[in-house]
Formats: C-alpha cells, structure tokens, sequence
C-alpha cells in the first residue's frame, strides 16, 4: 500500500506582547514621525523631575503627550488644563502599557490672543531677570572694520545690508551667517549662529536682520532661545527685524535697535563723506583756535610793551623792546611750526581715509571678486571651484559672472 504525503500547514509566527508594540513603535516612528497635532489640554500633571504630560483631545479622540524636562527649558508659556494648544511631537507607542503617544518637540498656544499672551509672559519674567536693562547696553563701535550678519542669504534683507553699507562705505568688510529666519527649529540656529560670530576674529559688530511678516514669522525673534543668545552674545548686538511697526523680543535685548535692516547697516557703518567734513570741520576748529590764541599773545605783549615804555628808562625800554620783539617772533614761528604740522597730520589722515576705500584701488583696474553664494572675498584659487558664481566689483559697476575653469599660477 502506498503512503500519500499532505502538505502540513506551516506554524504562525506568534508575537510576545513587547515584541509586538517593539514593531508597531518602529512603524509609526519610521512611517509618520513628526507630526503637528491640535487640541485641549487634559490631565495636565508636572513631575518634580521636570517633564509634564498631559492628554491632549478633542471631540474626536484623545492621545497622550510627554514633554520632558529638556524641551520644556525655555517653554515661553505655562501650560494650563482646559487651554487649546499645538504641539510639535513623535508618534510612538509607550511599550509597557502599549498606549498611542506623543513625545512633544515644540507647544505653542493656538489662537493670536493665546498668543499674544504667552508672549506678555515671556516678556514680564525676561524683564524680572534683568535681560532688557538699560545699563546692560554697550556702546557701538564708531570704525567698525568688521561687521556680522546673521540672516538668510536668500532673503532681501541681506541685500539691503549689502547695498546700504557699500553706498555709505565700501572699506567694511560684511562677513555672512546663513541661518533661516522662520520655521520650525529656526530659533535654535538663529542662536547657533550667534554663537558662531564670537568664533571668528576681528568681528566688532553684529547685525541681526530680517524682513517684515507675520507674528507667526516673527515667532523665532520672540523666543527664549534667541533672545537669551543675543544677551549672551560677546560682541555688540543692532537688531533690524521686520518694519517700523515691528518690536519683538531680541529688539528689548539688544544693544540698539533699528527699524528696519536698511536702518540697522546704517546704524553701524559710517558714511565716507560724513567723515571727511568732520575732519575739515575739526581743522577749521583747530586754526581758527591758533589764530585767536596768537591774537591774545601779541594783545598782552603789546599791552605789556606799553606799561614799560611808562616806567623804564629809555636804554631798558629799548632793550626790553628788542626782547619782546624777538619773542613775538619766536612765538609766531612756534604757531606756523603748529599749524604746518597739523595740516600735515591732515593730509596724512585724509590720505588714510582714500586709502582704506577699496574704490581709489578699483579706479587703477583692479577688482574686488566675491563669491555670490555668501559674499566672501576669493583670496586665492582654492576658494572657487568650476561653475560657481562670482559677484565681481571694478571702478563704477558689479559684474556677475560663472567660473568655468580655475588655473593656478606659479
């Protein structure tokens, strides 16, 4: 009799529990990840370690939050049961009781009056702490010869910082920190940024600049985060956020503020002729002083020569009369020595003055090369690579163009 094989029906793969919440946690962090989500707050709880959780619901469900202690640091709000909020959270799954949750990221209050609140708030323990004080502002610098800029390159407020300072005067060097203005996670590479600017040497001045938006786009230069790193930061801070109406947190914390980021290069970089009349000024000053001293010296002379020629006799009045003459022309000779060797130290500074504007050395064919992505100077070969673009400046025009080829030269 022959025996008949069946097919055995193969075992199915039987998950542990742990093993089975271990993969739905792997698929909703890989497969979702981040995710905006709105609702009310609900059993909101603050643990003395420091981390807060909370349920957040709506009419159509509920899910659990957890924000811990290092993302709740610079919360510019409290958090309250009952308030409408949104949250910045990973989806996953807490293994141990297999609950849906949310590991919160970012919060924000939702509604402009929420808002507009959470941001009083702010401001009042900012202020409490001393961060806006007056007596915390430095001077600006009168010559800087460096000045930071953090913004996006992408953005127009970089090109009127660029534009304002080469019009007022093209010797100050601008050196560009990218950093996006708005979006999530933007705060913190604002204040990244400005932690950079301490790192290069020679910086004596940092604009930070943006254009006009919403209280939305400005939420970045209203956050704890930005406005503690430009009161940490090490070198004079002038803020040119948004337009004229626009005030925002960084702007109570800096060392000046402008209006806008036209306003703000203004501010900072010295206008060439401007500088050139305060000079001749102060030499107008200076003789015209010289000449009213010179005045009142031959005056007393004189008056002194009178009252000998009443008392002395005549062999000591002429005598002392040679004397005085030969001291008028001592003292007149020390006064042309003076003004010769002021008018000289005139000349040399005015001489300086041309000197340090890079468009006398523009005028004798020589060019200044740039590269267009962050405007830093191309001082050697090495800096450019094939097909990038290059902001070129000679004697009255800029020029953009492409490198095709880079050669170098013995």
């Amino acid at each position: 009799m022959t025996e008949i094989e069946t097919g055995a029906t193969p075992e199915p793969h039987v998950y542990r529990v742990g093993e089975l919440m271990t993969g739905v946690r792997q698929l909703l962090e890989d497969r979702v990840g981040r995710v905006w989500v709105a609702g009310e707050v609900s059993n909101f709880f603050e643990a003395r370690s420091g981390h807060r959780y909370f349920t957040l619901k709506d009419e159509g469900g509920q899910v659990r939050a957890a924000l811990f202690r290092g993302a709740a640091r610079n919360l510019p709000f409290e958090i309250e049961e009952g308030s409408e909020v949104r949250v910045y959270a990973e989806l996953t799954v807490y293994e141990p009781r297999g609950d849906l949750q949310l590991i919160v990221r970012q919060i924000e209050p939702v509604g402009t009056g929420a808002a507009q609140r959470a941001l009083e708030a702010l401001r009042r323990r900012l202020l409490a702490e001393g961060l806006f004080d007056e007596d915390r502002k430095r001077t600006l610098p009168e010559f800087p010869r460096a000045v930071g800029v953090v913004t996006s390159q992408r953005g127009a407020a970089l090109r009127d910082v660029i534009e304002v300072s080469r019009n007022r005067f093209p010797g100050v060097w601008l050196r560009v920190f990218h950093t996006p203005v708005q979006g999530v996670g933007s705060a913190e590479e604002i204040a990244a940024a400005l932690g950079g600017v301490s790192e290069v040497p020679g910086i004596d001045v940092v604009l930070l600049v943006r254009g006009g938006g919403s209280f939305e786009d400005l939420a970045s230069f209203n956050s704890e985060t930005v406005v503690r790193a430009v009161a940490q930061c090490p070198i004079p801070v002038v803020t040119g956020v948004g337009h004229e109406i626009d005030f925002t947190l960084v702007d109570a914390a800096s060392d000046a503020r402008a209006s806008t980021p036209s306003a703000a290069a203004a501010l900072v970089v010295p206008e060439r002729m401007a500088l050139r009349q305060r000079i001749e000024a102060q030499w107008q000053r200076l003789e015209s002083a010289l000449d009213v001293r010179i005045a009142r010296a031959q005056s007393a002379w004189a008056l002194r020569h009178d009252a000998l020629s009443m008392r002395a006799p005549s062999a000591q009045l002429a005598e002392k009369g040679l004397r005085l003459e030969a001291a008028a022309r001592r003292l007149a000779r020390a006064a042309s020595e003076v003004q010769l060797r002021t008018h000289s130290r005139f000349a040399e500074c005015a001489g300086r003055l041309d000197a340090l504007s890079p468009l006398s050395v523009l005028d004798r064919g020589y060019a200044v090369v740039r590269k267009d992505s962050d405007g830093d100077i191309v001082r050697s070969a090495s800096q450019v690579a094939p097909g990038e673009r290059l902001a070129i400046r000679v004697a009255q025009a800029h020029i953009v163009a492409t490198a095709e080829r880079v050669e170098t030269t013995d």
